[in-house]
């Protein structure tokens, strides 16, 4: 839960967590400022949605356009467009009345498009909640399992690898923390090892000393690497190996 706590700011302002994802975020919420600013950014966001008056034109609107509509000057009625008497007023308040009803449509629309971004964002940071979950119930389940093996490596330079491994998940839980965390430019990258071949498994972001991942396709491998790379990851390893868990 610590691991992807920051991650259930979203669910947790939509109020879509359990008792105890809420219990364990509330704690940590007290004391971390950049979760409590994204608390408060997607609870606005949500109010937002609920604001009948994004997608209603100014109440003045209307009033406005046919004020701009009497203070422009029409064209002379020619021969084919001559009006007289009610008639013409009849046409006149037409026209005025197309114009304002277009104007209020073009309100409404651009207040529609802004509501159903809001709402675009606000889907996103449920998917994000709600994979950040999935995530979670899956790596309970490795390490759950009851053919789960635990394997560690120090880290050259400080720190250590564990890798809870499980055969019939043929995957893993790997936690990664290094002592000294890599330049903005390099990124830690993980390799599944078989024989002398290296094969990528995931690349952390650039200066991350510190993750918790699943990777998948374990069974078959030696062995599992972390090696220091330019950011973005590379294609092999780069010498020196930085840590190997043996995984025979």
């Amino acid at each position: 839960m610590s691991t992807d706590i920051h991650a259930l700011a979203g669910a947790y302002a939509l109020d879509a967590v359990d008792d105890i994802e809420r219990a364990a975020f509330e704690r940590h919420l007290a004391g971390c400022a950049s979760c409590a600013a994204e608390v408060a950014g997607f609870r606005e966001a949500t109010a937002r949605l609920a604001e009948g008056t994004w997608s209603v034109p100014p109440p003045g609107l209307r009033d406005e356009v046919l004020a701009a509509v009497g203070r422009t000057r029409q064209l002379p009625p020619g021969p084919a467009r001559r009006e007289r008497g009610a008639g013409a007023a009849l046409s006149r308040w037409r026209r005025y009345t197309v114009a304002a009803a277009a104007a209020g449509i073009l309100a409404a629309g651009a207040g529609a498009a802004t509501w159903a971004v809001q709402e675009q964002r606000v889907r996103e940071q449920q998917a994000v909640a709600d994979a950040a979950r999935a995530g979670a119930a899956r790596v309970q389940a490795i390490l759950a399992a009851p053919d789960v093996q635990i394997r560690t490596s120090a880290v050259r330079g400080g720190g250590r690898v564990v890798v809870a491994a499980s055969a019939s998940y043929n995957a893993g839980v790997v936690v990664l923390t290094a002592s000294t965390a890599p330049a903005p430019n390099q990124a830690l990258q993980l390799w599944l090892i078989k024989g002398a071949t290296p094969t990528n498994a995931g690349v952390l972001p650039p200066g991350q000393a510190a993750s918790l991942r699943v990777v998948d396709g374990l069974v078959g491998y030696d062995a599992l690497g972390v090696s220091l790379e330019p950011a973005g990851g590379s294609t092999t390893p780069t010498e020196p190996i930085l840590a190997v868990v043996s995984m025979a």
